[in-house]
């Protein structure tokens, strides 16, 4: 339905930019949430050409390029969502892009990156400072104040959603596996719930969070 309306909105006369751009969007989510990768890819590319949101466009497109399995392309899209973001998403985007870095396993890059989300981070600071840890923690950097980390998260409206996959992981890391534990079936059952795009944008997360999981169960 989603992608009949868009197409049919597409087909006008004389669209605006903005239009056009949010219209390929939804046609791009359509394509996104059937799993039609490369396609959601490509209509992601025609939006940021029309140069509406192009931060935003090219997040879009970096998630489709990801879930191809195409992970530099997907990285050089999130470089570019930073370029081209305005200065109040820039903290943002760099977390996006050391958040994919961590899941690539690519840690003193994903420092690197989340280092600079924490720096300029506003609202979601505790997000990002969480995540910094946990990136250092996997790349064996030694962490100071780690519970006080925690605890700024849980504490924060970011630990909620997203949060809850990195505060079961800190405090896996810290040895407080009934915390752990809490926190993941809850990142877990709340993206298996939500949107169908969110789930596959959060695949790595889940396949992360399901192998802690059985880990602590097995032990």
């Amino acid at each position: 339905m989603r992608a009949r309306y868009a197409q049919r909105g597409l087909a006008a006369a004389s669209l605006d930019r903005t239009t056009q751009a949010m219209l390929l969007r939804q046609l791009y989510l359509s394509h996104f949430e059937a799993r039609r990768f490369r396609h959601a890819h490509e209509l992601a590319m025609q939006a940021v050409e029309l140069g509406v949101l192009p931060d935003v466009l090219y997040q879009d497109a970096a998630r489709a390029a990801l879930a191809a399995g195409e992970l530099d392309q997907a990285l050089d899209h999130l470089r570019m969502a930073s370029r081209r973001g305005p200065a109040s998403r820039r903290a943002f985007h760099a977390w996006t892009l050391g958040g994919t870095l961590f899941l690539a396993q690519r840690y003193p890059e994903a420092i690197a990156a989340l280092a600079r989300a924490s720096r300029s981070g506003t609202h979601d600071k505790p997000l990002y400072d969480a995540h910094l840890a946990l990136a250092k923690i996997a790349g064996g950097e030694p962490v100071t104040g780690l519970q006080e980390t925690i605890d700024a998260l849980a504490a924060a409206p970011c630990g909620q959603g997203y949060g809850r996959f990195i505060l079961g992981h800190l405090a896996y890391a810290a040895g407080a596996w009934s915390s752990a534990r809490k926190y993941l079936d809850a990142f877990v059952k709340r993206t298996e719930s939500g949107r169908v795009a969110m789930g596959i944008a959060l695949e790595g997360e889940l396949r992360m969070a399901r192998a802690t999981l059985a880990k602590m169960a097995a032990n």
